[in-house]
Order: C-alpha cells, then sequence, then structure tokens
C-alpha cells in the first residue's frame, strides 16, 4: 500500500472512531511516554479517571459555592446537593469514555450508588464536615476530603462497579467434548 493511501485510510478510521475511543487513545499515549517505566504500573484507565473527575469535582465544588455562598444553604446540604450531581455526571463520563462499558447500567448504577454512599459518609462528611467543624475552611476541608476521596473511587470503580467480568465456561460444551 502506498503511503497516501496509508494515510487515507487512517484518516478513515479516525472518523468512525468515536469521541470515547480516542479519549482512550490519547491516554493511553500519555501513560506510554510516562518516565521511569511508569507506564508498566500507571493503567491508562487512572489518568482517565484523573481527569474525568477533576472536571466533577471542579463541578462539585462549583455547585458547592454556589448553593452556599449563592443560596445560603448550609454546608451539609450544599455538600449533599453538589455531590449527588457531580457523582451522577462522573458516573456516565467513566462509564462511557474511560472503562467503556457495555453492561447493564441497572446493576451498576446499583452497585456504584452503595459505593457512593460509603464514601460520602467516610469522607465527604466524616472527613470534609468533620475538618469544617474544627475551623478548616470549608472549601480546604473538601479538598483534603477529595484527595481520600479520589483514591477509594478510582479503586472501587475498576475492580468493583466497573470491573470486567470474564464469561462463564460453559458446561454444556465441555460434556460433549468429553
Amino acid at each position: 500500500m502506498c503511503r497516501w493511501q496509508a494515510d487515507r485510510v487512517e484518516q478513515q478510521a479516525s472518523v468512525t472512531d468515536s469521541a470515547a475511543d480516542r479519549f482512550t487513545r490519547w491516554c493511553e499515549g500519555v501513560v506510554a511516554r510516562l518516565p521511569w517505566g511508569l507506564d508498566r504500573y500507571v493503567p491508562a484507565t487512572f489518568l482517565g479517571f484523573a481527569l474525568i473527575n477533576s472536571f466533577t469535582f471542579g463541578v462539585d465544588l462549583l455547585l458547592l459555592t454556589l448553593l452556599h455562598d449563592g443560596f445560603d444553604l448550609p454546608v451539609w446540604l450544599s455538600i449533599t446537593c453538589a455531590y449527588i450531581v457531580a457523582f451522577g455526571l462522573s458516573f456516565l463520563l467513566n462509564r462511557t469514555f474511560n472503562f467503556h462499558s457495555h453492561a447493564p447500567m441497572g446493576k451498576q448504577a446499583a452497585v456504584y450508588v452503595v459505593v457512593v454512599v460509603v464514601n460520602y459518609l467516610a469522607f465527604i462528611l466524616g472527613v470534609g464536615s468533620g475538618l469544617t467543624a474544627l475551623g478548616v475552611q470549608y472549601h480546604v476541608a473538601r479538598l483534603l476530603a477529595g484527595g481520600c476521596e479520589a483514591v477509594y473511587m478510582y479503586c472501587a470503580m475498576r475492580w468493583i462497579v466497573f470491573r470486567k467480568r470474564t464469561p462463564a465456561p460453559d458446561l454444556a460444551a465441555a460434556d460433549t467434548a468429553r
């Protein structure tokens, strides 16, 4: 194949790729360029998670500020409302762009809700509200809680919510093979 034909085939393939496919390839490319052999230890999904959740964390903080400072809602209610919106968005973006899940959304959403409730109670209310009660400014408290939350949520999303399921062996086929 001539070079100009190879370029044309590559261009046609990129037109049919979804935004999710391009996002994943970009994350893989960035991770492949990490220094000191870190590419062997850092999965592309970690970078994708970091990017998506940084964006949704920004949404969370924006809503928190709007609800608390703009609408004068109590901190606990502002945190809760902002959290629900941000985590719903995070679920959809990670499911689509980062983990490329095609599993039934209902079951994943139910598992995700349990993971989020544990996260909310332990890190958001526990650490975030606890630090605020100790006198830490609420934005700083939310940032510190967010660090704890990030580690927990990535692990839960990768290995629990969006885990890759291996198909069960076909026992009927195994019996007929004997």
